[in-house]
C-alpha cells in the first residue's frame, strides 16, 4: 500500500507520526486482542484510507496480532463509482467485503430539504456494519474518526445538546455485541489529509453529508481552526482535557455524591 508514498525524510517523519498516535490509542484504550477480526470500515474517504494504511503498516511490524476485513458501504449516491474501491483493494491483495444497500434514497426522503442528513445517515449506515461484522465474525467495527472528530463532537453536544460528551475511541453498540473502536483519536486531520494526498488515495467525495452546506459541525470546525490559529497547540490542549475530567468540579450529580460532602466543626 506505500509503494505509491514518497521517500523522503519529511514524509516518514510524518508516517512515523501517525503509527506512534495509533499504538498509542490502541494501548491507552485496550482495543487490541490477539486473535480478533475487525472490520474496517473505508469510505473512500482520506480518513478511512488512512486507517487502514496505518493498520496494515502496524500489521507489516508484526504489532497488531489481529485480521483485518475491509468493507465499504455502497449506500447507492447516484454517480458514485462503486468500481474504485473493490479494484484497489483487488490490487492491493487486501480481503475486503462491498455491501450495496440503498441508504441514499431513504435518508433523502425522510429528511427535509435544508435538514440535516448525518444523523439518520448514520444510523442506517451503522446497522448495517454490526450486521455485516456479525455476519463476517469480527469483534469490531473500527471507524477512521480523527482528534477534530472528536472535538468538533464534544462543541456540538455542549453548544446544542447542553451535555459533556464525545466520540470516545472504544464503545461497546447498543446491542452489547460489537465494539466501535477509533484507532485514530490522537491524529490530526491535517497530518491525515497531508499522508492521503502523499499516498494519492483515490479519494471519493460524499454525496450526502459532504454536500451540504452550513452544517453546525462545519460550523465548529472552522471556530476550532480559528482558535488553533490564534494559538497553535490549542487543539492538543483540549483533546488532553477530555482525558482529564474532574467529576467534583462539574455539576453532575450522578458522577460525584456532593451530598456526602459536609464540613467540619
Amino acid at each position: 500500500m506505500f509503494r505509491k508514498g514518497p521517500d523522503s525524510v519529511e514524509f516518514g517523519k510524518l508516517r512515523k507520526r501517525l503509527i506512534r498516535q495509533v499504538r498509542q490509542a490502541l494501548d491507552d484504550f485496550a482495543m487490541v486482542r490477539p486473535g480478533d477480526r475487525w472490520l474496517v470500515c473505508l469510505s473512500g474517504g482520506k480518513d478511512s484510507y488512512t486507517l487502514l494504511a496505518l493498520l496494515l503498516d502496524l500489521k507489516w511490524r508484526g504489532m497488531l496480532p489481529v485480521d483485518l476485513l475491509a468493507c465499504n458501504l455502497d449506500q447507492a449516491q447516484p454517480g458514485f463509482p462503486a468500481e474504485i474501491l473493490p479494484n484497489y483493494l483487488t490490487d492491493l491483495g487486501v480481503p475486503h467485503r462491498i455491501e450495496r444497500q440503498d441508504t441514499y434514497s431513504i435518508v433523502t426522503s425522510k429528511i427535509e430539504p435544508g435538514k440535516t442528513y448525518c444523523a439518520l445517515c448514520s444510523r442506517l449506515r451503522r446497522g448495517h456494519l454490526y450486521r455485516i461484522a456479525r455476519e463476517e465474525g469480527c469483534q469490531a467495527v473500527v471507524l477512521g474518526h480523527h482528534r477534530e472528530d472528536i472535538l468538533e463532537t464534544f462543541f456540538l453536544n455542549l453548544f446544542h445538546g447542553g451535555k459533556l460528551a464525545s466520540m470516545p475511541p472504544k464503545l461497546l453498540n447498543e446491542e452489547g455485541d460489537r465494539l466501535v473502536l477509533r484507532p485514530l483519536a490522537y491524529a490530526a486531520e491535517d497530518d491525515i489529509a497531508r499522508f492521503a494526498t502523499a499516498m494519492q488515495f483515490p479519494i471519493i467525495p460524499c454525496d450526502l453529508c459532504g454536500s451540504q452546506e452550513g452544517l453546525q459541525r462545519n460550523v465548529v470546525k472552522q471556530m476550532l481552526a480559528d482558535w488553533e490559529k490564534q494559538t497553535p497547540g490549542r487543539k492538543e490542549i483540549m483533546l488532553r482535557a477530555l482525558g482529564k475530567a474532574n467529576p467534583s468540579h462539574l455539576l453532575d450529580r450522578n458522577l460525584f455524591d456532593f451530598e456526602s460532602l459536609v464540613g467540619k466543626g
